[in-house]
């Protein structure tokens, strides 16, 4: 048993889906989420991240067996809530659909996947549906994933979240910029970050970026530069960067195959730290792929 001093968490949206800008691959085959798994343990990684929305990647970890992990698992829309139902009865079912299909009593975190839910009418009551869960039992921890400043100043208005998941990468420093991360840290949050590689964009070589990222080429040229110039692969400097933040407690990877989790894990373990000063973009339209119009 190897003891894990990195903070890598794995992230399993390519096990349920075929996810990313760089995946080639598509979907993971079940022999490989086996070995990925193997590793994990062996490596002492404690955290892995799902969702019901994540295709049937819940259910591949089910059949893997995931007892010793600490499991992560986020909400389905809120608003495919049926009317009549209360966001208790909705959250309720949702969760138990969860932890049937992952075969374990309970999740370590359960997580609003859209922040926008809890800022509709619902908002209020989906708070309180989720502390009743933790009061039952089914989850230790409850909160968020969001994208934006604004969506977690709005939120902790009427919810303080236990564990919020946060997009931070290279080329996205805006939470780190407008001290999100620090005030997150003083109410005692556990802090996951996402999208190192902003969804395989920074592991990309520049001959296959698209061009709908031309607008970014000057900071993507240089971020290749500091490669050079630091003598660092992507996936290391990219990995580096996150795991060095000091309010981060887990970076969760998407990772699909072994091979990339176990140099994930070295990459975090002797994370040199990379100056990524001046790298930063604020424009939302080539640093959240939500919006990316790739077509």
């Amino acid at each position: 048993m190897h003891f894990n001093n990195s903070k890598i968490g794995l992230g399993s949206v390519q096990w349920g889906l075929e996810y990313g800008v760089s995946n080639t691959s598509g979907q993971t085959p079940d022999a490989e989420i086996s070995s990925i798994i193997y590793s994990a343990l062996a490596h002492g990684v404690k955290t892995i991240d799902t969702a019901s929305l994540y295709g049937d990647s819940e259910s591949k970890l089910g059949q893997q067996g995931v007892g010793d992990f600490q499991i992560v698992s986020k909400t389905p829309h809120c608003s495919s809530m049926p009317d009549g139902e209360t966001a208790s009865q909705f959250l309720n079912m949702a969760i138990r659909e969860s932890l049937t299909k992952l075969k374990i009593p309970k999740l370590y975190g359960y997580l609003v996947h859209h922040a926008d839910d809890l800022l509709g009418p619902q908002g209020p009551q989906i708070a309180e549906a989720l502390r009743q869960l933790k009061e039952q039992g089914l989850v230790d921890k409850v909160g968020v994933s969001i994208y934006r400043k604004e969506q977690l100043d709005a939120i902790i208005t009427f919810f303080t979240p236990d564990l919020v998941q946060v997009p931070i990468n290279v080329l996205d420093q805006r939470l780190i910029k407008n001290g999100t991360l620090k005030m997150m840290k003083d109410l005692g949050v556990e802090i996951h970050a996402r999208s190192a590689y902003l969804q395989g964009l920074l592991l990309m070589p520049l001959s296959k970026i698209p061009a709908y990222f031309e607008p970014i080429m000057p900071q993507l040229n240089e971020w290749h530069h500091r490669l050079k110039e630091q003598n660092l692969s992507p996936a290391q400097a990219a990995i580096a960067f996150v795991s060095n933040i000091a309010e981060i407690d887990q970076v969760i990877v998407g990772v699909e195959n072994t091979q990339q989790f176990e140099n994930a894990i070295r990459f975090s373990q002797d994370a040199p730290s990379f100056n990524a000063t001046g790298l930063d973009c604020d424009d939302t339209e080539f640093i959240d792929p939500s919006i990316w119009n790739l077509k």
